[in-house]
């Protein structure tokens, strides 16, 4: 083990921290953080979800302890969200994954804006339970693909609907649990690449956070919970669009420069 545990156990504190209060952003900060110090997409994804199966697997029972879970969201999430993520892990195995990012940040974007709107109502919608199955799909592919986003698209979808936050987070951890086992044994089987360390720093992390955030998300107001989801999920999409508008005009400058270089003169 080199000197960065310490760096990477402070990292998945404050994601799991997040996560669990929120719902969210557990594998979006994780795989940001891989991605940056420059971790291929596969591994860093592969490495996160190792780290998840054992932060989430706290972060469930201490949800279920706290009396957050929604029976019927989490049977819902759990078969089409697993089913999501095996498909998902196999793509960006063998696919490149930064292709899909844009298009999800740019629906987790208005998704985001639609929160702080309901948010801003006086009166909430009724809640909606419409089409729980295909929403855990996706998000189950999305996170495998992108390296999270199992929180953001199903726990920002189902608080968008007017469902109370405290069950959709503490139901959507749960299942989480779930997705992360399925998404990292594929993983393991098709890439069976991982950056241990971080692994390691991430688990430890997020343990500790766990019991902390259980608590946290009960006590939490349902109106200032939105706004913060909301005004977090803005942030990661805006993030993620400016940095892939930023790589393809500097790739597209780089093959502009080469074709100059290859004209004879």
């Amino acid at each position: 083990m080199d000197n960065s545990l310490p760096f990477f156990i402070l990292a998945g504190f404050i994601a799991q921290l997040i996560d669990g209060t929120l719902g969210m952003a557990y594998g979006v900060s994780c795989s940001t953080l891989l991605l940056s110090i420059g971790i291929a997409p596969a591994v860093a994804s592969a490495s996160v979800h190792t780290a998840e199966l054992f932060t989430t697997a706290v972060s469930a029972f201490c949800h279920i302890r706290a009396g957050n879970v929604d029976k019927e969201f989490l049977t819902r999430l759990v078969i089409p969200g697993v089913a999501g993520g095996i498909i998902g892990a196999y793509l960006l195995s063998n696919v490149n994954g930064e292709v899909i990012k844009p298009f999800i940040s740019l629906y987790l974007l208005g998704m985001g804006v639609l929160i702080l709107v309901k948010a801003a109502r006086k009166n909430q919608p009724e809640p909606k339970r419409t089409h729980i199955g295909r929403l855990g799909f996706l998000g189950g592919f999305v996170d495998a693909v992108g390296g999270g986003g199992w929180g953001p698209v199903v726990t920002s979808t189902l608080v968008a609907k007017g469902n109370s936050p405290r069950f959709v987070i503490g139901s959507v951890n749960v299942a989480e649990f779930f997705v992360a086992a399925a998404t990292s044994a594929m993983f393991l089987l098709t890439l069976g690449s991982l950056y241990l360390n971080a692994v390691i720093g991430l688990v430890i992390g997020g343990m500790l956070a766990a019991p902390i955030a259980a608590k946290a998300c009960k006590s939490v107001q349902p109106k200032p919970m939105m706004v913060a989801v909301g005004v977090l999920i803005i942030c990661l999409s805006v993030r993620t669009i400016y940095q892939t508008a930023g790589n393809t005009l500097v790739a597209g400058h780089n093959a502009v420069i080469a074709g100059f270089n290859i004209i004879p003169r």
